[in-house]
């Protein structure tokens, strides 16, 4: 009880300094790359989940509020759209393959589109939830800025819908490549769109380190699902109504 008297008080004046939660974050972050490199590069061993682990151990053994770790780490939620731009670079060198592949890539990319909105709409209305929660599920393969601004438009919830976006991308990077693997899909190109589709930036970040290939096709994936799911997704809903 004294230690852990002694540690709150030792936190205290750190935690009113917003840069402290940027500084734990990206550790928390390193910390996991240097786990997974341990394992062999294993997605398995996941980062960001790593990360998340960690960080909300930390906020909720010292209870912070959410605003206030927000508010120092709010830089790495701003890097977040560069991240998804610089994703264009690969995008350029590999243009001239893209669109030689464009006729596949767009029935693919809308295939994995319908199936991720009806396919979460559904498996909540299968266990009996609300209108509130399937709303927020509905757009959750898109990147999460994309899927925030559709939930709020569609009514449902957008810290849900970001919640269920990064949970999506993390479990897409953890058994995406595998499962592609034991259908002995190999292609970097296949890996790469359906990382893009299915995981957005998570997902695309776990594939884009190993091919450059990969990573240009996750680009078309993360622009193409993210504009596709926002003009589908409030059609559905004034069909549904």
């Amino acid at each position: 009880m004294i230690k852990s008297d002694a540690l709150l008080n030792l936190w205290a004046p750190l935690s009113a300094t917003p840069l402290v939660w940027l500084f734990v974050t990206i550790c928390a972050y390193l910390a996991g790359a240097r786990l997974q490199r341990w394992f062999s590069g294993s997605a398995i061993v996941s980062p960001v989940l790593f990360a998340i682990i960690v960080v909300t151990g930390i906020v909720l053994l010292t209870g912070t509020a959410y605003d206030s770790y927000f508010s120092g780490a709010q830089f790495i939620n701003f890097l977040l759209g560069p991240a998804t731009v610089a994703l264009a670079v690969p995008l350029a060198k590999n243009f001239d393959l893209i669109r030689r592949d464009i006729k596949s890539v767009g029935p693919a990319m809308v295939a994995g589109s319908i199936t991720s909105v009806l396919s979460g709409v559904l498996i909540v209305w299968a266990l009996g939830g609300t209108a509130d929660v399937a709303l927020s599920i509905a757009p959750k393969a898109v990147t999460t800025p994309i899927a925030m601004a559709v939930s709020d438009e569609i009514g449902g919830v957008p810290a849900l819908t970001a919640a269920l976006a990064i949970l999506g991308g993390i479990i897409a990077a953890v058994v995406g490549q595998s499962i592609l693997h034991r259908l002995k899909v190999r292609d970097w190109r296949a890996h790469g769109l359906a990382a893009g589709v299915a995981g957005s930036g998570v997902a695309a970040a776990q594939v884009a380190g190993r091919s450059e290939l990969a990573a240009a096709f996750a680009a078309v994936g993360i622009a193409l699902n993210g504009l596709f799911t926002a003009v589908m997704v409030p059609m559905l809903l004034q069909f549904w109504h």
